[in-house]
């Protein structure tokens, strides 16, 4: 699996705990927190891989053996690598985290060769989302105090009530210096661990101070529901900071990944295959309150390419069940600016993009506020498509009424049109576009065809990515192979001796006699209980590097037959496996005899061929056992 993981656990988490982790860690839940998963025949669920761009689902969850595989990037383990992998955990914090989800107390181990080591720290990870939690409580308390009368007052003017507030954990930074600081090192927080998770910040005395301040706060939980950093607002006049203040970027809060609300929205976003993209904390809670629960914000940071990425995720946006999404920016200046930039992302999404603009240029937040509910639903229900909001807004800027006006108006929105996904569509716009510059419909087709040739050739000019290394499955034999190999690792209670009497020179593929090498190495299958485990348990005995990428792909990959396999189908696949290297010998054995002279080396002669005839017997009644095929 890991080797430097496992030797960093060696004396530290008993073994037997972490495999009771893995038996007690459901796969399946612990990714549907970050990935949207569907069905995919089988038992097993599907979605889009978390750690590289697809448009079509290659990231496969196998629940009955609690491992996944990802056939487009080649990533593969089980539950611990993927939360190493999603998160940036070490093992340690995976193992912890997994343990404290499922109720588990982990048992750590002291080193018998030397002095007693005391028990290790929790991983830096954990113990930064400990002290945020810690920072919530604190702030939800202050929120009931005397001082935070105004930060009461302005939820209540935004239309929140005490029952919102609780429900976004919203809170108070108290006028004080260092309340939070001396509240956290109490609970047994570090100076070094209140400074790496900006929850505390070193004054110019060199004394420890609370960043936030005589402000309204928001917890910003990551899509797990870890809250990792605040979001606070001004309050006072005399405050000279700026009107929002984030926690800083940290090992745990990187503000081009966090959308806030996601949390609470992901499961409506998936099941409604739709996401509503507003401003801000209080729009958020507005689209929510008002009966939008698709409704996320950026923090801090202009919506991009991290962001898109979390939400085609969580949307399962892909060529079989593209998404909306929808913006809900302003009406004003830098609305359309935001508008036109998310327009550019817009290739990044398989499904279709819209904007949605109070026609009073009011946030969610606000339209609620005057017009009840109801507003905000309509203003979400009348959106338009992004394309159709850049084009208005791109050729508005120019004076249609001059001849220069409409050349460069047509100039500015052909790549507009050139960049729409579906290629049946531009054909309108097109049309569109001629009928509102006041234009024959010729010039600006080949404006539109001129800038869809300058997009192709710049994407041909572009380096190819990589393609993971992967081993070649075009041959019957190789079929046989890899479908025995899958009874292997998937099912080795019933494949057991059947699969053992079989040694790795039956099989051709370099590759796959590797992989069976590993599997003897790792004890055999006849004892082999199956799961996670003894799928990491190949992996670590597998020296190939493409052995062990493959090891994670064929415990996923379903079998070749309907219904359940049973030890009639581990016998054929094992038999037509041995036909096939008995074959292969019998063809060497007579080409190596057509080569010997009988007369000079008879003994050798006569042996090669009663070798010969034995091993066409064997091939005869292994035909025989492999009857009914695959």
């Amino acid at each position: 699996m890991y080797a430097e993981e496992v030797a960093e656990m060696a004396g530290r988490i008993r073994d037997e705990d972490i495999a009771l982790v893995r038996e007690r860690t459901s796969i399946a839940e612990v990714i549907s927190d970050t990935v949207t998963l569907k069905s995919a025949g089988g038992g097993n669920l599907k979605g889009l891989c978390p750690f590289h761009d697809e448009k079509s689902p290659s990231f496969n969850v196998s629940p009955a053996r609690n491992v996944w595989y990802c056939f487009g990037c080649g990533a593969g383990g089980d539950a611990i690598k993927f939360l190493m992998d999603a998160e940036h955990l070490s093992f340690v914090e995976s193992v912890e985290r997994l343990a404290a989800r499922a109720g588990i107390q982990l048992r750590y181990v002291e080193d018998d060769r030397s002095a007693p080591r005391p028990r290790p720290q929790q991983g830096q990870r954990q113990r930064l989302v400990a002290a945020h939690a810690a920072a919530v409580e604190f702030y939800r308390a202050q929120l009931t105090t005397a001082g935070a009368r105004r930060a009461r007052e302005f939820l209540a003017q935004r239309g929140f009530d005490r029952a919102a507030a609780e429900r976004y954990g919203c809170g108070f930074a108290p006028d004080a210096w260092d309340l939070l600081t001396k509240h956290l090192r109490q609970q047994g927080f570090t100076h070094d661990e209140l400074v790496t998770a900006g929850l505390s910040r070193p004054s110019r005395s060199g004394s420890l101070i609370d960043r936030f301040r005589r402000r309204l706060m928001w917890p910003i939980r990551e899509i797990t529901g870890d809250v990792i950093g605040f979001g606070a607002r001004k309050l006072f006049d005399d405050d000279d900071g700026p009107k929002y203040l984030n926690t800083p970027e940290t090992p745990i809060y990187k503000k081009s990944h966090v959308l806030y609300g996601i949390d609470q929205a992901k499961r409506e976003i998936a099941k409604q295959g739709k996401v509503v993209v507003v401003e801000g904390y209080t729009d958020v809670m507005a689209c929510h309150l008002a009966d939008v629960p698709t409704a996320v914000a950026t923090c801090g940071t202009a919506f991009g390419a991290d962001h898109i990425s979390v939400l085609r995720r969580v949307l399962f946006d892909s060529d079989e069940r593209a998404g909306e999404i929808i913006f809900t920016f302003d009406g004003d200046a830098a609305g359309q600016k935001a508008a036109l930039r998310a327009f550019e992302d817009d290739q990044r999404f398989v499904g279709r993009t819209f904007i949605a603009v109070s026609p009073d240029n009011m946030d969610p937040c606000e339209l609620r506020l005057a017009k009840g509910d109801l507003a905000v639903r309509d203003l979400v229900a009348r959106r338009e498509p992004l394309v159709d909001f850049a084009l208005r807004h791109m050729i508005n800027r120019f004076d249609l009424d001059t001849v220069d006006g409409r050349v460069e108006a047509m100039r500015r929105a052909a790549p507009l049109v050139a960049k729409i996904k579906d290629r049946e569509k531009r054909p309108e716009y097109v049309r569109k576009l001629a009928g509102d510059l006041g234009m024959e419909i010729e010039p600006v087709q080949r404006a539109v065809l001129a800038a869809a040739n300058g997009q192709a050739a710049g994407a041909a000019a572009a380096p190819a990515r990589p393609a993971p290394a992967a081993p070649t499955v075009d041959s019957p034999l190789s079929m046989v192979e890899r479908e025995a190999l899958k009874l292997a690792l998937q099912e080795p209670v019933l494949a057991g001796p059947m699969f053992d009497a079989v040694e790795a020179a039956a099989y051709r593929h370099p590759v796959h006699a590797a992989l069976r090498a590993a599997i003897a190495a790792a004890g055999g299958v006849a004892t082999a209980a199956g799961g996670a485990v003894w799928i990491e348990q190949v992996r670590d005995a597998c020296d190939d590097l493409a052995g062990q990428a493959l090891v994670g792909e064929l415990a996923v990959e379903p079998l070749r037959i309907d219904g359940e396999p049973d030890p009639r189908y581990v016998s054929i696949t094992m038999a037509r496996l041995q036909w096939g290297s008995v074959t292969g010998r019998i063809k060497d054995l007579k080409s190596k005899i057509q080569r010997i002279n009988p007369v000079s080396n008879k003994d050798e002669y006569f042996a090669l061929f009663g070798e010969l005839l034995s091993l066409e017997q064997h091939a005869r009644a292994l035909r025989e056992q492999a009857a009914g095929g695959l």
